[in-house]
């Protein structure tokens, strides 16, 4: 390019030295050769070249979806879509509360790249599919889907899980769901609903208010109020007045929220804009400036005798929506995944096309150490996060399975997104500075990486949903065992990590162990996912994979950061299996 330059009033062509130091700026082209840098990882399929996810889902039933999750994957690693996902956090969304002649309008405006992120996860079905079409694998088909778009760009996964989720809550009372139910699981994105424009929509999306100021996620502290119109009930009209500190995916054309009715806390359906086409009474205070994503909207709203209706019995709203969170609770381990997956891949593309010392990164021991390590950590999420979709698959028609899924939602929630944050700070690092500038994308996964730790529950909430499950249900912890024991004598360290589990069954028994439960419970959830994680990779995973696994994290090899493999692992075999290959 040009370079262009300006007089001032201090110089003068007439000046000898000024005029050689002007000629001399001007004809000097500072310029170096680009070299040791890798190419972007673009133009790669996300899913034939993550073996652990490939293989994942062939083994949980899912196989069938293989030539769907080939075109996700292709998609995924297009530049294209790569860019969508750079465009839509580079322009964050902004709120509108009025219109230029002064009328409350509470509109959010999403960049273009937003609407073709969420165009493109709509259009597969991957807020709808296992409702549309159950069949066998179809949780395990959705979920690989959501973890392979997910890696593109996570925050447009909000209202993509949050639309799945609510499917099975609004199926506890079948006149909303049936009048609903189609629009949410079209397969299809339309801009939300405005007023005037009655039923135009032929699909729709989700969202969920049920944290407040006052609470968190005590949400039986809420303070907003539901008083019935007539009768009230089940599907009733009731009006509701108080707030919600979050409200994510504002502009959604439902929400499901909690408020106190008359017969205490509730689950209610409420609509963005009412049957006649007016606007409901939901007021957008403002958008969330907060750590993790810029894509997505997360709102505080004031809500004034907004209509809706009665989801379920009065008083019994968190088992209404539990299985919404239940839902989405999945989707934050997979989401979770997603991010340690995508980190790995950068890191060890990185590593194997930048060269230090003499040798290519991913040649060097102590290089190969960390990276294997962090390959064995995002195999073991992605297997336990399949294993739990395959339950969700299997639930209604198999006890065991049910019971599984009841723990395994809650001990994977909290194990694979507690792990998530030091996984991808390590994958940053091992691309030195070059990992610290927001074009690498590592900046925006480190951002996002303490999410779903904390939404849906977070790590403390999901402890004490294990413990609340294993002292109410006794059938999960033998669900547990049954699973975990079959990969019984095929790795003594395993072996003897279930063998310390055993007397878990006697705590919940006696009382001076239940007394120290609650203190300890961190430390026994996270037990409970390595040993399931560690079976899981012991029965699937090669050998390099699942004896580097056990020896770090069940038995007394490794500490407390990543990179602390023991000797004769077989890094070169596990890298080969973690890291994509671009063309």
């Amino acid at each position: 390019m040009p370079t262009t330059t300006r007089a001032t009033a201090n110089t003068s062509v007439d000046n000898p030295m000024t005029a050689s130091v002007s000629n001399a700026i001007i004809g000097h082209h500072v310029a170096h050769d680009v070299f040791n840098q890798p190419p972007p990882l673009v133009g790669y399929d996300a899913f034939a070249q993550d073996a652990a996810l490939v293989e994942g889902v062939r083994r949980e039933g899912a196989a069938w979806a293989e030539g769907w999750l080939g075109e996700i994957g292709q998609r995924a690693g297009s530049a294209e879509a790569i860019q969508w996902g750079f465009d839509a956090n580079a322009h964050p969304p902004t709120l509108k509360t009025y219109d230029r002649y002064g009328r409350r309008i509470d509109e959010v405006e999403f960049h273009p790249a937003w609407h073709a992120l969420m165009a493109t996860a709509t259009g597969w079905g991957l807020h709808a599919n296992p409702w549309r079409e159950p069949r066998p694998g179809a949780h395990v088909a959705r979920i690989a889907g959501f973890f392979l778009w997910s890696q593109v760009e996570a925050g447009h996964g909000c209202p993509i899980s949050m639309t799945h989720a609510a499917v099975p809550a609004l199926r506890a009372q079948p006149e909303i769901a049936a009048e609903w139910e189609a629009r949410l699981t079209a397969r299809s994105y339309e801009p939300p609903l405005q007023p005037g424009d009655g039923d135009a929509k032929s699909s729709a999306l989700c969202g969920m208010g049920m944290t407040e100021k006052q609470g968190g996620s005590d949400v039986r502290a809420n303070t907003t109020r539901a008083e019935p119109v007539g009768a009230g009930g089940p599907g009733g009209e009731y009006l509701l007045t108080g707030h919600k500190w979050f409200c994510s995916a504002p502009m959604s054309d439902a929400f499901l929220m909690l408020a106190q009715a008359p017969g205490g806390l509730s689950c209610f359906f409420v609509p963005r804009v009412l049957p006649d086409g007016s606007r409901n009474r939901l007021y957008l205070q403002r958008l969330k400036d907060k750590l993790g994503n810029r894509s997505n909207a997360s709102s505080e709203i004031e809500i004034d005798h907004a209509w809706a209706r009665l989801v379920g019995e009065e008083g019994r709203g968190v088992r209404t929506i539990v299985e919404m969170v239940n839902c989405t609770r999945l989707d934050c381990m997979a989401g979770s995944a997603a991010l340690m997956r995508q980190a790995v891949a950068q890191a060890t593309h990185h590593a194997a096309h930048r060269a230090a010392f003499g040798r290519a990164l991913i040649d060097q021991p102590l290089m190969q150490n960390v990276l294997a390590d962090l390959a064995i950590e995002s195999e073991a999420a992605t297997a336990l996060t399949l294993r739990v979709a395959r339950a969700c698959d299997n639930a209604a028609n198999d006890p065991a399975e049910a019971h599984l899924k009841r723990l395994g939602t809650a001990i994977g929630k909290y194990w694979v997104c507690k792990r998530t944050p030091p996984l991808v700070a390590e994958a940053l690092e091992c691309l030195g500075g070059n990992g610290y500038v927001e074009e690498s994308g590592l900046p925006r996964l480190y951002r996002e990486a303490p999410l779903n730790s904390i939404w849906e529950g977070s790590g403390n909430v999901n402890c004490l949903d294990t413990l609340r499950a294993l002292g109410r249900e006794p059938e999960t912890l033998v669900a547990y065992f049954d699973e975990v024991t079959q990969a019984r004598g095929a790795n003594a360290t395993l072996d003897a990590a279930i063998g310390q589990l055993a007397h878990l069954a006697d705590e919940l028994r006696d009382p001076a162990g239940q007394a120290t439960l609650e203190w300890r419970a961190r430390r026994l959830v996270e037990r409970l996912a390595l040993v399931l994680q560690g079976s899981l990779l012991v029965r699937h995973s090669p050998a390099a994979v699942a004896n580097a696994f056990c020896a770090t994290r069940l038995g007394d090899v490794g500490g407390l950061t990543f990179g602390d493999l023991p000797p004769g692992v077989d890094a070169a075999a596990i890298l080969a299996r973690a890291r994509p290959q671009v063309a």
